[in-house]
């Protein structure tokens, strides 16, 4: 199971909504010029909300474009805005989330950082960083499917930051992006004068030139300056401007710059004006490779757990059951008691069967919690709190049945209309939930079982969440996931699984 750190900002620094989102990425995208034949190795970019800073950001990740084929990992580096950090930090998390799906943490280069003085591990200064975060959209639109190495920079001289760089630097396949704004709610021309000199810092690679508050992240844009000078880097100004130029007052202001770095070799021989729209269906087929290979390293990994510990969730459910038949509490728990897989954040479904009837079944659609604790809460739920049923009674417990469902994490569908998600739904695979204004439900694969067709599944679910059976709109949003289940009858508990 992958642990995922969830988006923090989406809807406040850009769009929920993947329609939304991917729209004005493009739109921020269309247009943009690249100015050389050289390969791009790195950009800073801006870190504020998309209406303030997402056209001055796409200045610089247009140039990606002529490499994406070859980039495979991303090195993202931004400063700290809530959690104090010395140097810098990585998190531990699997996957980062935006609308667009989950990006996966390369856990192997992460490693190989960690044994650095000046790297910890500090996932609270992950957590509502939205530095890194307002960028992993662009970088999805732009690469589809790429490994990333999340990094919060604190103080942290120019040299220890170059130092991790260096490690990091690789070769084509990854590339590097630095978060930060510049100046902070000055007036509009004394931002222009201090933006300027920052620029210009930058552009003589002198990191010792950039004010304390000439730009947020100047730890890591001096890391990036110091190691790109040693490489012999070019830089290029590409955008500086600020939220009075874009969408806010000039009495107080906040400055944005965009730069590219080069590295020495030449491109293809051809010079890429303008940005050329990657065909929808290249984007489809390279979101769905990434999907699939997400799904099977979590089923692969989940199906080797449960070989395990699946006698031990199926015995923890059960427990939950009979201590709330004669507490009529939730069970408590000491996790620390369980081995650590266990102690994982994990999201869980938790269904009853009686007699092979349905009598019961509640879950949970994030990881939220550790998994010990969901399968927990979730059986209780199940057997008593299930609005569909009465409470599991006494003379039941010995015929009862306990399914449980390991979730992955959710991936959003990249669609226009019903029709499209219908043809993209993979049936007896995936499991779905779709969301409209304040009606959401879900269902899980083995609900294939019993509607094997993808229209009267779409439909039968349309009506659990409440909805019209042709009820659409610009707000309709679906996700799908897949899980490893564990049940009684396969693990031959169900005659002693009550068993005091």
């Amino acid at each position: 199971m992958g642990s995922v750190r969830e988006a923090a900002v989406a809807g406040t620094f850009y769009p929920y909504t993947t329609n939304e989102l991917r729209s004005g990425i493009e739109k921020f995208l269309l247009g943009k010029k690249t100015t050389k034949i050289l390969k791009p190795k790195a950009i800073i970019a801006p870190h504020a909300g998309y209406v303030y800073s997402g056209s001055v950001a796409a200045s610089a990740y247009v140039h990606l474009e002529t490499i994406a084929h070859n980039i495979s990992r991303v090195i993202l580096l931004g400063p700290c805005h809530r959690v104090p950090v010395r140097g810098l930090a990585i998190s531990s998390a699997d996957f980062f989330q935006t609308p667009l799906g989950d990006i996966p943490v390369d856990k192997r280069v992460q490693q190989k950082i960690l044994s650095l003085p000046q790297v910890q591990l500090c996932d609270a200064a992950h957590a509502m960083e939205h530095s890194l975060e307002v960028h992993l959209p662009f970088l999805q639109e732009i690469l589809g499917n790429f490994l990333l190495v999340p990094i919060v920079v604190g103080q942290a001289k120019p040299s220890v930051v170059a130092s991790v760089l260096d490690q990091l630097w690789g070769g084509p396949e990854t590339f590097i992006v630095v978060s930060s704004d510049l100046s902070h709610y000055l007036d509009y021309k004394t931002a222009l004068d201090i933006d300027r000199q920052t620029c210009s810092a930058i552009e003589q690679m002198a990191p010792e030139k950039i004010r304390d508050h000439g730009a947020c992240g100047r730890y890591p844009i001096g890391g990036l300056l110091h190691i790109a000078k040693a490489r012999g880097l070019k830089v290029k100004t590409v955008d500086l401007r600020n939220s009075g130029d874009t969408a806010g007052p000039k009495n107080k202001v906040v400055g944005y710059g965009a730069w590219v770095f080069f590295e020495n070799r030449l491109t293809d021989k051809r010079r890429v004006m303008k940005r050329q729209r990657r065909p929808a269906t290249s984007n489809r087929r390279m979101q769905a490779s990434t999907n699939t290979q997400k799904a099977d390293h979590f089923c692969s990994e989940t199906k080797d757990m449960l070989e395990e510990h699946g006698e031990t969730l199926v015995r923890l459910a059960a427990k939950s059951i009979l201590i709330g038949l004669k507490k009529g509490t939730l069970a408590s728990l000491d996790i620390s008691s369980f081995p650590m897989r266990l102690r994982q954040k994990g999201a869980s479904f938790v269904t009853l069967y009686l007699t092979g009837n349905l009598r019961g079944c509640i879950g949970s659609l994030q990881m939220h919690q550790p998994l010990v604790a969901d399968i927990v809460n979730n059986a209780f739920k199940a057997a008593f709190q299930d609005p569909r049923f009465k409470r599991v009674s006494v003379s039941e417990v010995k015929n009862l049945e306990i399914s449980i469902s390991l979730l992955s994490s959710h991936i959003p569908f990249r669609i226009n209309d019903q029709l499209d998600l219908l043809k993209q739904l993979q049936p007896k695979k995936d499991g779905l939930i779709i969301q409209d204004g304040a009606h959401r439900a879900l269902f899980l694969p083995t609900v294939w079982e019993q509607i094997p067709e993808p229209e009267q599944f779409l439909l039968h679910l349309k009506k659990k969440a409440g909805m019209n059976p042709d009820q659409w709109s610009n707000n309709f949003k679906a996700w799908r996931f897949v899980t490893e289940e564990v049940t009684s009858s396969e693990l031959s508990l169900s005659g002693s699984l009550w068993k005091k």
